[in-house]
């Protein structure tokens, strides 16, 4: 497979302070990063700091992260969700994001009646600021917990910044198929996430595993070739890159584990047929 996307790494994988991540990145040949609110903090929440450090390593930003547990929260948490997601939204634009990532919510008692409506109301105020929002099921989320389920609520939504994140753990973690992709057209699917798995996790182990014991994609089995393969048929052109939670990696020399996630990310598109080649 002939890389043409945009690739990048999620700045969760690597160690050190947030100059080094992105040195570290900009070493190893990504085109961009998913910036984590967490590495704004770490620079005193200085977000002209980190737009100027990006701009140093000649990095741009895949999108800004994570608005937890947003849609669908209940009495109580509401207002002060949506006062967060404002703070994000404001401090996106100031580091130069383009799209603000917002998975589904995990929350126990998540309101399905508000989902929907608090979507729109976040994809409108993002579009207020020339932002986009990605929308990913992920597999404990507590009511839109597949890619598939993912995308019917971004039918539902029906606005033009709101579309998907494609998480291979999330697809295959649920042993769930390429069939969750069937009917989504490619340009409402924002950014592509890799990474991979061994063996499966119990229920119980499941989000300890997601968030420490992840994979560089080729070292599983996950069917990471089959993925990307479907994508690049269908015309997927964005950006494509590494989400890997992984405690040793992270605690590597950064520049170290940016080259091997480089490594891993050419091996798994060198070993992906070209279809569109033929």
């Amino acid at each position: 497979m002939r890389i043409t996307n945009p690739l990048f790494i999620n700045t969760i994988i690597l160690g050190g302070s947030p100059e080094e991540k992105l040195r570290a990145a900009h070493q190893a040949g990504f085109d961009q990063v998913e910036l984590w609110r967490q590495d704004v903090e770490a620079v005193g929440g200085d977000a002209a700091a980190i737009a100027a450090a990006l701009e140093a390593e000649a990095l741009t930003l895949t999108d800004y992260q994570v608005l937890l547990d947003f849609d669908g929260a209940p009495d109580g948490l509401r207002d002060a969700k949506r006062a967060e997601a404002q703070r994000m939204l404001d401090t996106a634009v100031r580091v130069g994001a383009t799209t603000l990532l917002a998975p589904a919510c995990t929350h126990p008692g998540c309101i399905a009646a508000r989902v929907e409506e608090d979507l729109r109301w976040l994809a409108r105020e993002a579009g207020r600021r020339g932002l986009r929002v990605a929308y990913e099921g992920m597999a404990w989320s507590t009511l839109i917990n597949t890619t598939a389920d993912a995308w019917n609520m971004v039918q539902q939504v029906n606005e033009p910044n709101l579309g998907l994140v494609i998480d291979a753990f999330h697809i295959f973690v649920r042993h769930r198929t390429l069939a969750d992709l069937d009917g989504i057209p490619m340009d409402k699917i924002y950014l592509v996430q890799l990474s991979d798995l061994a063996s499966d996790p119990t229920p119980d182990t499941l989000i300890d595993t997601a968030r420490h014991h992840r994979l560089l994609p080729g070292q599983g089995n996950y069917p990471i070739s089959a993925l990307l393969q479907r994508l690049q048929a269908g015309g997927y052109r964005g950006p494509l890159g590494l989400e890997v939670f992984n405690d040793d990696l992270r605690a590597q020399d950064p520049a170290r584990t940016a080259r091997e996630a480089m490594q891993a990310l050419r091996a798994v598109c060198l070993s992906t047929p070209d279809t569109l080649a033929h």
